[in-house]
């Protein structure tokens, strides 16, 4: 493998890092309804636990309030409990097809918790993009090793991965950053 695959690895994989953060924040609610709240709300569907997505339409009916329609009715009750059962702090409301569902306003105390929980995560994500980085300069160090390359191409290629690893660590503190703005917005 040359120092380049090596690089170009390294990238991809603390992309996905990113990638996997941001999903993971996009499930933690700021106060306003989107409907990837209930993305990861599973459902009892004739035995086997199924996405809500695929019983029922997830819908914005005002900023804070969700809309989930049910396409067989005898689903409602199935698709109501599942979302109180969800640990999310929702309270839905059935009528008939169409749950509705209220986004309670968010005390300082839940703001400060949700900040914590996005702290962590955040870390979670630059140990990941850290551990990559280890795991280039090991591999170029394996080259170095088998002279596959010079010493100075090794010490390029690690101060490289370095700046690579700076760049995605400042991309994870914006990304904290403006999700604690929003939980932190009254």
């Amino acid at each position: 493998m040359s120092p380049a695959d090596i690089r170009q690895q390294a990238e991809q994989k603390m992309l996905k890092a990113i990638d996997s953060l941001k999903h993971v924040l996009s499930r933690i609610r700021t106060g306003r309804a989107h409907a990837g709240l209930l993305e990861h709300v599973h459902v009892d569907y004739y035995g086997s636990q199924v996405p809500l997505s695929q019983v029922a339409n997830i819908t914005v009916l005002d900023a804070r309030t969700l809309g989930v329609s049910v396409w067989e009715k005898k689903m409602a009750t199935v698709v109501d409990k599942a979302i109180r059962e969800a640990d999310l702090g929702l309270n839905p409301i059935a009528t008939g097809e169409l749950i509705r569902v209220p986004m309670p306003p968010l005390s300082e105390e839940r703001r400060k918790e949700l900040v914590k929980l996005v702290k962590g995560e955040a870390e979670h994500a630059k140990v990941a993009v850290r551990n990559l980085r280890r795991d280039a300069n090991e591999q170029y160090k394996k080259l170095l090793k088998d002279k596959a390359m010079s010493e100075d191409e090794e010490r390029r290629a690690q101060d490289d991965v370095q700046k690579l690893t700076d760049r995605f660590v400042a991309d994870i503190d914006k990304l904290i950053a403006t999700k604690e703005q929003e939980l932190m917005a009254v």
